[in-house]
């Protein structure tokens, strides 16, 4: 029968649904430390994507916003911003580690009677940065237009 990698997708794991689905909430398998990095690390592309994504549309809003401010670019605060985006890269992928590390400690410390966490850490954690990255930049950039369309308003 053999060792399936844990949470495998697809047609040969009883493909369930969309491609989104499968990603998101896979079927479990059996686990192992070996396996639960290797389930991890075959989703650290599209984490990766699925931040600069929502991290980008931030920026091109705060750029729009700052634009309208008549503030405009310059080339220091680009710079600053690059600089900015790669730490929170960077930061991102090492906190990623923490699912992995989490979940097999938790394989071993309580072995097969603990259930699979691996697809419920993803989760949080993928809504989470999703959240530092897009959702509440976009929230500030809002609120700073609220007070451009103010200040223009009221004079």
């Amino acid at each position: 029968m053999g060792n399936p990698a844990p949470f495998e997708t697809g047609v040969d794991a009883g493909h369930r649904g969309s491609k989104l689905v499968d990603f998101l909430y896979p079927l479990p398998a059996r686990r192992s430390v070996g396996r639960i990095f290797k389930w991890w690390e075959k989703r650290r592309l599209a984490y990766n994507a699925i931040i600069c994504a929502g991290g980008s549309v931030s920026l091109a809003g705060i750029a729009a916003v700052s634009v309208l401010n008549g503030s405009g670019l310059a080339m220091a605060d680009v710079s600053a911003v690059l600089t900015g985006v790669a730490t929170i890269l960077v930061l991102a992928n090492v906190l990623y580690l923490l699912g992995p590390v989490t979940e097999s400690l938790a394989h071993k410390l309580w072995g097969r009677d603990v259930r699979a966490i691996g697809p419920h850490l993803f989760r949080a954690g993928l809504i989470f940065s999703v959240g530092l990255t897009f959702v509440l930049p976009t929230i500030l950039v809002g609120f700073q237009l609220v007070v451009l369309m103010l200040r223009g308003i009221l004079g």
